[in-house]
């Protein structure tokens, strides 16, 4: 556990130095993706895959509201590095791969569990705004 706490940490914090974040928001960029990669296998356990991974960026979208807020900066800086351990890039590969392989039934197969995790990232992240905004609407 302490591994993969490492692992989705310098992951999050690497892309947002290939995204071109600001220096100081490396750490909070880093934090938005471990907290949602360890939600993400806690309720995996638990739940299904895609309904793990909304629940997780809908967490990862209200810490990149909440980090926005308090630094200043634009939401996007923490949630693109923030669901980076979430995205379904292996999926992808291997529905590619079974497509060329000409292993049509799985390669479709693994092409819709990969378009199914992408829309709960898509559908997390709109939830988790929709639910900043009514936050800030409130406190008006």
């Amino acid at each position: 556990m302490i591994l993969q706490l490492i692992t989705s940490f310098i992951a999050a914090a690497s892309f947002c130095i290939l995204f071109n974040a600001p220096r100081r928001a490396l750490l909070q960029c880093g934090l938005a993706g471990m907290v949602g990669w360890i939600l993400y296998l806690e309720l995996d356990e638990r739940w299904d895959t895609v309904i793990a991974t909304f629940a997780a960026t809908v967490v990862v979208g209200v810490i990149s509201q909440f980090f926005a807020r308090s630094f200043k900066m634009p939401v996007i800086i923490f949630s693109v590095g923030g669901i980076i351990p979430l995205v379904p890039g292996g999926l992808a590969y291997d529905a590619m791969r079974k497509f060329v392989e000409n292993d049509n039934n799985q390669a479709i197969q693994i092409g819709v569990q990969a378009l199914l995790l992408s829309g709960a990232i898509a559908t997390g992240l709109v939830l988790s705004e929709v639910l900043g905004q009514m936050f800030r609407r409130k406190n008006k």
